[in-house]
C-alpha cells in the first residue's frame, strides 16, 4: 500500500513540478534557473508543514516522500548550477547554489513554524 501511495504521489509531484517549472521558465526566460530555484523553495516549505503535521505512515508516504520527493530536484538543481558555471556565469552560478541552500533550509524551518502556530 505504500509503494502505491508513494508512486500516486510521485506521478502527482512531478507532474507539478514539469507544468510549474515550464510556466516559471516561460515568464522568466533568463539566465537564472528560477523554475528549479523556486520549486525547490516552495518543496522546501511544504516539507516543513509536511514533517510537522502528525500523520500517519501513509499520509506521509503520499505526501512527503511521494509528492515532494517528486516535485523537489536535487539532480536538476546540480545540473543547471553545473552548467551556470561551464557558462562563464560564475555570479549567477555562486547566487544559485548558495541561496538555493540557505533558503532551503529557511524554507523548512518557516513551515514548521507555519504549522505550529495555526
Amino acid at each position: 500500500m505504500k509503494l502505491l501511495l508513494v508512486a500516486l504521489g510521485g506521478a502527482l509531484g512531478s507532474i507539478a513540478r514539469y507544468a510549474l517549472g515550464k510556466k516559471i521558465t516561460e515568464k522568466t526566460m533568463g539566465k537564472f534557473p528560477a523554475g528549479t530555484f523556486i520549486i525547490n523553495i516552495t518543496g522546501a516549505i511544504m516539507l516543513g508543514v509536511v514533517s510537522s503535521i502528525n500523520t500517519d505512515i501513509y499520509t506521509y508516504a503520499l505526501f512527503g516522500d511521494g509528492f515532494l520527493g517528486a516535485y523537489t530536484t536535487f539532480s536538476t538543481f546540480m545540473y543547471e548550477g553545473v552548467n551556470l558555471f561551464q557558462n562563464s556565469e560564475k555570479k549567477n552560478a555562486c547566487i544559485y547554489i548558495i541561496l538555493s541552500f540557505i533558503l532551503g533550509i529557511l524554507g523548512y524551518i518557516a513551515g514548521v513554524v507555519i504549522f505550529k502556530n495555526i
